[in-house]
């Protein structure tokens, strides 16, 4: 019996053993060493060199920082890399925290690490404020969500290390137009610097402390991959980063088990240049300190489907369709959306000269709620690419922020038909077969509609008054199809929508902007 209780005792001291206990905050002292655990190549975990240079309290809401120098690997060259975010630090064995925030051109490695004990907290859903979100999406993402957290130590300005996103598939000139927000929102975009892997199989029990990860954004023909890397694992339960991704809060996004290809040390931001290999889980919690997830979870992503075709153009490939999958969230689906039909412009027409996109296709919800049409064309001599992204993401994002939980994208299919010319007519004269009238007789109007090259395209339109219509005059406003969504939904876009499928039926109500309108009223 006595051997019985040895042999017990010596298994339950390995399992302790094995799940390393944290250090608080409280205990540590300047001068004290530790380690720290990153991915310097390929998979491999290696261990770098930590001293604690001291503590910065109250740097946040009741949280603090702690200051270290790292050094050892290749640290001596690239000093603390994008990447790095999360890699955990011991001492004596136990979890202090993950390196999380960096001196911006510092000549040393020196890091501020994020301690453990607050990381844990994003699972407490009361100890952590509700993300911010906005009232009406307006394209430019960076004002609706936070972007990165400094400190001031000193005289300098510690900051935290920016993501790196990699974007495989799109165009350069993607990169350059979002790069502005993108960067406002603490991330580094990429592109051509990540291996562009497809994750494929499964790398949920080859995930330790210590390894690189990527969020998919997107995934398939397009794909968007921000890197970081694992501080702890509880079970199936996983924690990575040290400060927030977006800070959209709850979330499900996937993530892969990544591998670094090589390291690129720069004069203002060392980083890691890394690919996706293996599909490891989901993250399910992007708060201000840490990113939460599940090891083996499956995301819930949203299809998308972009198809293009030139007219007009002889020689040009007549269909190119991209097929994707994006994360599913009120802010981020109608942001990539965005990127992704710009993306898709861009590679095959022109930024600059006269150009028309005519844009149809539809967004699909769970349950029993009618798609939402999307139908418009935008023409123009500069920047219509832009032009279109914006308008198709716009309705996207005031629906899904609508606050209606039906509402949830199930697939989004569009179809652009790319024109080398621009096709626009103005309403140049408006006049009516007669100026008075009488109760059942029929008036007509003649609409000139002029263009480019001296076209002119006459339209007659026949009204026939209704019987027993009052005496008085009767107004005739012809006008483009902005001017009548505004005159005609003025009163629905001040009021709340009373339900999902009330707001769905306003949307698909709006007038394309294909045709000229005439609108019949009275004072």
């Amino acid at each position: 019996m006595e051997l019985v209780r040895l042999i017990c005792s010596l298994l339950l001291a390995g399992v302790v053993y094995a799940q390393p206990g944290f250090f608080p905050v409280r205990d540590l002292r300047a001068g004290m060493r530790g380690v720290g655990k990153t991915v310097f190549s390929g998979t491999n975990i290696e261990e770098f060199q930590v001293e604690i240079l001291g503590v910065l309290e109250n740097v946040g809401p009741k949280q603090s920082l702690i200051l270290g120098r790292l050094s050892g690997g290749p640290l001596e060259k690239t000093g603390v890399m994008q990447g790095m975010s999360g890699s955990p630090v011991y001492i004596d064995g136990r979890l202090v925290g993950a390196v999380a925030m960096a001196f911006a051109f510092s000549k040393e490695p020196i890091a501020g690490i994020r301690p453990i004990q607050e990381m844990l907290a994003i699972d407490e859903p009361a100890s952590m404020p509700p993300p911010r979100r906005a009232a009406l999406w307006d394209g430019q993402i960076s004002k609706n969500l936070p972007g990165p957290a400094e400190v001031l130590a000193g005289g300098g300005r510690m900051v935290e290390i920016a993501t790196p996103v990699s974007f495989a598939g799109f165009t350069k000139n993607t990169i350059e137009h979002f790069g502005p927000q993108l960067r406002a929102l603490g991330l580094e975009p990429m592109q051509g610097m990540s291996g562009a892997g497809k994750a494929q199989g499964s790398a949920a029990g080859a995930i330790r402390p210590g390894s690189m990860i990527t969020a998919q954004l997107i995934t398939g023909d397009l794909s968007i991959g921000a890197d970081g890397t694992v501080t702890h694992i509880d079970g199936n339960r996983m924690w990575a980063f040290g400060h927030r991704f977006l800070s959209i809060g709850p979330t499900d996004m996937p993530f892969a088990r990544s591998e670094v290809l090589t390291l690129l040390p720069n004069l203002s931001t060392s980083f890691k240049i890394s690919a996706a290999r293996e599909w490891a889980g989901a993250i399910t919690q992007d708060r201000s300190v840490a990113v939460g997830g599940e090891l083996g979870r499956h995301a819930t992503m949203l299809p998308v489907s972009i198809a293009i075709a030139r007219r007009g153009v002889k020689g040009a490939e007549p269909r190119a369709t991209y097929s994707m999958n994006m994360v599913r969230d009120r802010i981020l689906s109608p942001f990539l959306l965005q990127m992704a039909v710009f993306s898709a412009i861009d590679v095959t027409e022109q930024a600059l000269g006269e150009s028309t996109f005519a844009i149809t296709g539809h967004v699909e919800f769970e349950g029993n709620v009618a798609p939402m049409k999307l139908d418009n064309t935008f023409a123009g001599d500069m920047n219509v690419p832009a032009q279109a992204a914006m308008a198709m993401a716009v309705p996207v994002s005031y629906v899904l922020q609508s606050g209606f939980e039906a509402l949830r994208p199930k697939r989004v299919e569009i179809s652009i038909e790319a024109f080398p010319s621009k096709r626009t007519l103005q309403i140049d004269q408006v006049w009516p077969s007669q100026r008075e009238a009488r109760p059942g007789d029929t008036i007509e109007l003649t609409l000139v509609l002029t263009g480019e090259n001296g076209q002119e395209i006459t339209r007659k339109i026949p009204y026939r008054i209704p019987i027993g219509a009052r005496p008085g005059p009767m107004q005739f406003t012809a006008a483009d199809a902005m001017t009548i969504n505004l005159t005609e939904f003025r009163q629905m876009l001040t009021q709340a929508p009373k339900s999902a499928a009330q707001l769905v039926a306003m949307m698909n109500a709006m007038r394309a902007n294909t045709k000229a309108y005439v609108r019949v009223w009275r004072t």
